[in-house]
């Protein structure tokens, strides 16, 4: 699949793996693997990596991949009877040979369109049917866009209750030169504290010790601001009212097999997610669930975007 500015490359990656290369003509890629329909990398074009993919991450299934964009369905965390984070990020995807017309991504040609069906071993442990299909996409300047859409094909009339948190780890040049702004004086959901509830009290959210916070009612756009690197993310986000905030700071990097016992310093994840309130779908019904990250002038922050850039595409 190609065309004069972008184009779509099927390979084989780490472990002979199946994945997907975006490419742009200003030189920003991606790369989407099949095995937890993941994204493990996004370059600008300077070719420097935007996302943190750990130097021990396990590219071998179903062990879930340390870094990128994981996906978390059925489940955010461990609330209920599934695996940590549900089994979408450890399952294998497959390329979608008919994706339904995807108009916030009309001016994108540098996309791949995946789909997950539940297997019948998975109705074992969760008794739901489903169809999840993800469009991965780069926009012309580069910008990174994930979509889910999640049906609910059940045919006995079951209700389908999920939650759901793109899981995006940003690689950062020193997590104590980081602040988040978007997300002060909102409600949270302290995980180190058993989801007890706090009002978040600061001017911008900075880092120095563990955290790993649910924020409430977010806004659409939040930003992460890089100061050493003078760069900012600006996360856009549609159909996803919370926010997770995480970074395992260094007791619980070294106790992690898969992630390095220096790397917290170097990452941080910000993810649009649907974890306080569950999403119910009616058989039939159809959930979508949208993200956007580009990089901004650190100029700019969450209250003062390029006015030429802050027009979120639904």
């Amino acid at each position: 699949m190609a065309s004069d500015n972008v184009f779509v490359e099927h390979c084989k990656g780490i472990n002979g793996l199946d994945k997907v290369i975006l490419r742009e003509t200003r030189g920003y890629s991606a790369e989407v693997y099949l095995f937890g329909g993941q994204v493990t990398s996004w370059k600008n074009e300077h070719r420097e990596e935007l996302l943190f993919l750990s130097s021990k991450a396990n590219f071998q299934p179903p062990k879930a991949i340390r870094g990128g964009i994981p996906i978390c369905f059925p489940q955010f965390g461990n609330m209920d009877s599934l695996e940590q984070h549900g089994f979408a990020r450890n399952r294998l995807w497959s390329v979608d040979p008919d994706p339904p017309p995807c108009s916030s991504h009309a001016s994108s040609r540098a996309f791949v369109d995946l789909i997950l069906r539940n297997s019948e071993e998975e109705l074992k442990i969760w008794p739901h049917r489903f169809e999840f299909r993800l469009r991965v996409a780069l926009s012309p300047a580069g910008d990174l866009m994930l979509t889910s859409r999640i049906r609910n094909t059940s045919t006995d009339g079951k209700s389908l209750r999920f939650t759901f948190a793109y899981h995006t780890y940003f690689s950062v040049s020193d997590i104590s030169e980081v602040r988040v702004e978007g997300l002060e004086t909102l409600d949270y959901l302290d995980n180190l504290q058993n989801r007890k509830r706090f009002t978040e009290q600061g001017d911008a959210i900075t880092f120095e010790s563990e955290v790993d916070k649910i924020y409430l009612s977010t806004p659409t756009k939040i930003a992460i601001l890089d100061h050493e690197r003078k760069r900012t993310f600006e996360l856009r986000k549609d159909g996803l009212p919370d926010a997770v905030v995480w970074n395992p700071w260094d007791k619980k990097a070294k106790a992690m097999a898969d992630f390095g016992d220096e790397e917290y310093k170097h990452m941080l994840c910000v993810e649009a997610a649907c974890v306080e309130n569950p999403i119910t779908l009616k058989p039939s019904e159809e959930w979508r669930g949208r993200q956007e990250i580009l990089v901004v002038p650190s100029s700019y922050c969450s209250g003062h975007l390029d006015p030429r850039r802050v027009t979120f595409t639904g």
